[in-house]
């Protein structure tokens, strides 16, 4: 009873396109557009039918705030959501411990990120 329980919150974290477009107050065309762009990989039942988990529709909000209230275009969003997932990455290091070796990871990390932004990496004081 316990499992099926659990089965059934696994699947009730699952929308059909059209019931995550409603919660997103996007388009169906938008999240099909999105996922060519590869912001987001629903799963797929049968090969065809697109399901989307609650990380998916997170994400979908995500890109609807940095199109709608941020005015970013594509290249825009997709610089957003890269940074997005080295900064959630950064967030685990912390998570794992203290020390030297945690402050070499963050600042290896947080080197990336600058490269990603196109600087040399070096700190530039204010």
């Amino acid at each position: 009873m316990d499992r099926r329980r659990a089965e059934l919150r696994e699947t009730d974290a699952l929308y059909i396109i059209s019931v995550a477009a409603r919660l997103v107050n996007l388009h169906p065309n938008t999240l099909r557009k999105y996922e060519r762009e590869g912001f987001l990989e629903p799963s797929r039942l049968g090969g065809k039918l697109r399901l989307y988990s609650a990380e998916n529709i997170a994400r979908l909000r995500q890109i609807r705030y940095l199109a709608e209230e941020r005015g970013l275009n594509l290249a825009g969003i997709d610089l957003a959501l890269e940074l997005t997932n080295r900064i959630r990455g950064i967030q685990a290091l912390l998570d794992q411990g203290d020390g030297v070796e945690l402050n070499r990871r963050v600042r290896i990390a947080l080197a990336e990120m600058l490269e990603v932004l196109g600087t040399d990496g070096c700190h530039h004081g204010s």
